[in-house]
């Protein structure tokens, strides 16, 4: 078993290593000027990052204006009760507010929650599951779609905060059934 343990190790170091290389050796055979080539996409790469800076502002001021105003205190306040009902704990609904909209401020809500609560209690591993099954929708179509010139995204809108809540929903769903205490 530790001979299959240690060719896993081997392989997994020398994956992307291998990848890369084949991928040098095949664009040589094909004539592509590997060199040329990396420096026209980093260079496209640098142009579009300045594109997006404007977004990216814009995204970090409404996520300052909307933590520093009190209004995500206040809707987590007035649902509470309600979701409390449901098995939904209140200290995860900062979390589940903010994962759509940035994923660092998630990240940081996540880290205080595993801070409090501890990263093996029921809301610590909520906290990572909601981390690990959602993702950072309005920042995705801000960046992205703002970076290619997409300005109709009322579907895609639509479809991210619904797989959204789908995600939310799914960690509080089975970290209740398989993490809760039993009684």
């Amino acid at each position: 078993m530790d001979s299959l343990y240690s060719a896993i190790n081997v392989i997994s170091v020398w994956v992307v290593p291998g990848l890369i290389l084949l991928s040098l050796i095949y664009a040589h055979f094909r004539g592509v000027k590997v060199f040329d080539t990396f420096v026209e996409g980093a260079k496209e790469g640098f142009e579009m990052s300045v594109r997006l800076i404007p977004f990216l502002v814009g995204m970090m001021v409404a996520i300052g204006l909307f933590r520093g105003s009190g209004a995500m205190e206040l809707i987590s306040n007035l649902i509470e009760p309600v979701l409390g009902f449901c098995g939904i704990p209140a200290d995860i609904l900062p979390l589940a507010f903010m994962r759509p909209v940035s994923g660092s401020s998630a990240l940081a809500i996540t880290t205080e929650i595993m801070n409090i609560h501890g990263p093996d209690s029921l809301i610590g591993r909520m906290a990572a599951t909601m981390q690990g099954s959602t993702d950072t929708t309005l920042y995705v179509l801000t960046v992205y779609f703002g970076a290619v010139g997409i300005k109709k995204v009322r579907y895609a809108l639509a479809v991210g905060l619904i797989a959204d809540l789908a995600g939310i929903l799914a960690a509080v769903l089975i970290c209740n059934l398989v993490f809760a205490p039993k009684i």
